[in-house]
């Protein structure tokens, strides 16, 4: 059986189906926190605007698109940071600190691994991760964020360029150029076989 569609789902639950609206929740909550987490000092804020842009969408009923409803969602979340910025007066950066205690669908949780046969393949595993984190990090907040979304939430540069308020051009340039900086980076801890 085939996974119902999210344009599906919505229209179920502008129907009155409120049980379509949890499957989107459920599908979209814990990635939606994860990014939020990456503008956001801690989980617990993360989790409130994830909760907030939910509700808005679910109060607000918006005509969205076939096929747009998870780059609404971003863009709604990505909204919110920053009137959650605007009323704090903190500046909105995205960041990947404290990520490896995110224990979602990412595989970030070395409990989460598909393979635990090999114990050194899974020590070396983690220990990239750690290493393109850090990599990340170092790399621009604009940059960062559309790699993940483009790399991580696997969006289009449309989507991406909707969450993000700029052009489809200003989101290919950053791809290009955080990709050329990552691999500096990567090169920078010894990794020099990165594409």
């Amino acid at each position: 059986m085939s996974e119902i569609n999210d344009s599906t789902l919505y229209g179920e639950f502008l129907k009155g189906d409120n049980t379509a609206y949890d499957k989107l929740m459920l599908r979209y909550g814990d990635a939606l926190t994860m990014y939020l987490k990456g503008f956001l000092y801690s989980w617990e804020d993360a989790e409130d605007l994830m909760i907030e842009a939910f509700a808005r969408i679910m109060v607000r009923k918006p005509r969205i698109e076939e096929g747009l409803f998870k780059a609404y969602l971003y863009t709604t979340a990505h909204n919110l940071v920053a009137r959650f910025y605007r009323k704090g007066k903190r500046r909105k950066v995205f960041s990947l600190e404290g990520f490896e205690e995110y224990s979602g669908e990412t595989g970030l949780d070395p409990a989460e691994r598909a393979d635990d046969s090999n114990p050194y393949e899974s020590v070396w595993d983690d220990e990239k991760k750690r290493i393109v984190r850090k990599c990340l990090e170092r790399i621009g907040d604009d940059m960062r964020e559309a790699l993940w979304l483009f790399y991580f939430e696997e969006m289009s540069y449309k989507d991406i360029a909707s969450i993000m308020n700029v052009s489809f051009k200003k989101i290919d340039n950053l791809l290009t150029r955080g990709r050329k900086r990552l691999k500096e980076e990567l090169e920078k801890e010894g990794i020099n076989d990165a594409y």
